[in-house]
């Protein structure tokens, strides 16, 4: 317990993909002393979850999208791949990969991802200001309690303390819990079967994949990104029995081209009759109409996009739009909507790598041996011969299939009145938090992710980043699918909590405190952009004896707004309030998603070194 030192302190909850990337971004943006704690209640989910775990992936499950595009960092678009063609060591990596050159248009093993996260976090604490510390420890949160100046953090089971639960005080609490598992209900009878793989991506998991004899009868539920991972596991390993696909709408994934880079359109918006709504069935159908219209205009004024990508391209360009199209849509309807449309938005967003792609796609042109059914799962149940059988009711008639293993990839559970988790369980019951109101997806945060409470009014010194703001992302930002949860969001997540908790924290939470620039005074507004490309820089920079440098000539700017301020006869700004707004626009820059993040590197000037900058 003695690393646990009174100072400033952020509880990050949870040590996976969003606790790290958040973890490192307080890192690199504190300027005055603070602890970030980082809290991982599974020791083997560190810098991982459950997505990237190392035992819970085999070498043959490979990232959703091109290792380009899985920089933990917006503004650096090639660190994932540098680190892994340069920094990493492959001393035990298997012969399929221990040679590999990655490519920004290339797969890239999963399993791999938590020791670039793990080595950026070690980075990041290294390279950290004086006085700013990370702390690393295993424990399960289980319960918070907001005060007016700072949270109680109740800890069960915390490494090295000396009793089973314990209360850490925190100026403030970064919610990470990650993705949440939805209970197959239709496998109640069988949930505990050792033919039944609840989680395939767990160690457990995986070894009853893999060690399944090849001639098995397999079902897995699902048709979309997790139902490929394991079919294609399961034929890379040689498998000759049948492998069914289940899903209720029996879509199937578009595979991306060998040379897909990330790109943004700007398109029209659609036009859906208005500000009147007239209807759920006269919404699709202008919706449908406007989609087909939007796709026949990429193809053809933009014939260098490739068709399989044409409606990720329309997906991306309607995003801005998007918001305000759906105020328009009465609750019950949008959730409706989302419901019953939200396998088709995924399956329109994204695609899935060629490398685990065409050989399932192989395997289901050739000879059938995987096949899609479309219908729902009603029941799993056992069969006199020791095996499984699936009752699937579908359009027009139902059907049994019969198996030797049944893979569920039922997905995540997004209502959180729902989910396995007593600190959730204890904050919704609290009214720390509450569900999302208009799609009953995540929970209620406001602009800067701060968690909101029943009565609308922010809980305090609460944030989220990741899943829990899957409603938001689809309301505020237009994004759908996987989109809303996925790296890309996390990453924008993380640099607006970390910006604003840092900033609060330094002005001691005087969020009174503001300032705005005369349009009419080009002076002000130039020294203001001035600085706030200079923090840009200090925000992004790896290297403390960089961000130091950029700093120092940060100040001046600082300064030299408060003499102009000051000359213009303008209200006094206090320095802390100045230096908040200045990085309230950093961190918007670095958030802007009109633009790819390779063209906000070059927008933002960060190829260039603190000599060039003017």
């Amino acid at each position: 317990m003695n690393q646990f030192g009174r100072s400033r302190r952020i509880v990050i909850v949870g040590a996976g993909l969003g606790g790290t990337a958040t973890a490192i971004r307080l890192l690199q943006f504190a300027r005055e002393p603070v602890q970030v704690v980082l809290l991982e209640r599974r020791a083997e989910y560190r810098n991982a979850g459950a997505a990237y775990h190392r035992e819970s992936n085999h070498w043959h499950h490979v990232f959703n999208i091109q290792a380009g595009r899985m920089s933990a960092f917006r503004e650096d678009v090639d660190d994932f791949v540098t680190w892994a063609n340069h920094e990493v060591d492959r001393t035990d990596w298997p012969a399929e990969w221990s040679g590999f050159t990655f490519t920004e248009s290339g797969p890239a093993p999963r399993r791999i991802y938590s020791d670039y996260l793990a080595d950026r976090l070690a980075q990041a604490a290294r390279e950290a200001l004086d006085g700013v510390s990370l702390v690393e420890a295993d424990g399960d949160v289980v319960d918070l309690e907001v005060h007016t100046g700072h949270v109680d953090v109740v800890v069960e089971n915390l490494a090295g303390a000396e009793t089973d639960r314990v209360t850490l005080r925190a100026d403030h609490v970064i919610l990470a819990t990650g993705l949440e598992r939805k209970y197959p209900t239709f496998a109640d009878n069988v949930v505990d079967h050792p033919s039944f793989v609840r989680d395939p991506y767990s160690e457990t998991g995986i070894e009853r994949i893999v060690g399944l004899r090849q001639d098995a009868v397999v079902a897995i539920v699902g048709t979309l990104l997790s139902a490929y991972d394991s079919a294609a596991l399961l034929l890379r390993r040689g498998h000759t029995g049948k492998i069914h696909l289940i899903s209720r709408s029996g879509l199937t994934l578009r595979t991306y081209p060998p040379d897909h880079r990330h790109d943004v359109l700007t398109l029209p918006p659609p036009r859906l009759g208005g500000d009147a709504y007239e209807g759920r069935e006269e919404f699709v159908r202008r919706f449908k109409n406007e989609w087909k219209r939007a796709c026949d205009l990429v193809a053809r004024e933009h014939p260098d996009v490739s068709p399989a990508v044409v409606t990720e391209r329309v997906s991306k360009s309607w995003e801005p739009y998007l918001p305000g199209i759906l105020a328009r849509i009465p609750t019950a309807d949008l959730c409706a909507l989302l419901d019953g449309y939200g396998s088709l938005l995924a399956v329109l967003r994204v695609g899935v790598m060629a490398y685990t792609a065409e050989i399932v796609e192989e395997a289901m042109a050739k000879d059938g041996q995987v096949a899609v059914i479309a219908g729902k799962v009603e029941e799993i149940h056992t069969t006199e011969a020791g095996g499984l059988a699936v009752s699937v009711s579908g359009p027009t008639s139902s059907q049994r299939v019969e198996a030797d293993l049944v893979i569920s990839n039922f997905g995540r559970e997004s209502n959180y009145e729902r989910v396995d988790s007593r600190l959730w369980a204890n904050l919704l019951r609290k009214g720390i938090a509450c569900s999302h109101r208009r799609t009953g997806r995540g929970v209620e945060v406001d602009r800067h992710g701060s968690l909101v409470g029943p009565t609308g009014v922010p809980s305090g010194r609460v944030s989220a980043v990741g899943s829990p703001r899957e409603g938001d992302e689809i309301v505020r930002n237009g994004r759908t699918g996987a989109f809303t949860f996925n790296l890309a969001a996390i990453k924008n997540h993380t640099v607006q909590v970390a910006a604003t908790v840092l900033c609060r924290l330094e002005a001691c939470y005087d969020d009174a405190a503001a300032m705005s620039a005369d349009a009419s005074d080009p002076r002000l507004n130039g020294a203001i952009s001035y600085a706030t490309m200079l923090d840009v820089h200090r925000m992004t920079a790896r290297r403390k004896d960089y961000r130091q440098a950029v700093i120092t000539r940060l100040e001046g700017s600082l300064q030299a707004i408060q003499d102009i301020t000051a000359r213009d006869g303008g209200l006094p700004v206090t320095d802390r309030a100045l230096r908040s707004v200045i990085t309230a626009a950093a961190a918007a820059k670095l958030k802007d998603l009109s633009v790819t993040p390779r063209d906000l590197r070059s927008i933002l000037g960060l190829e260039r070194h603190l000599e060039s900058i003017g």
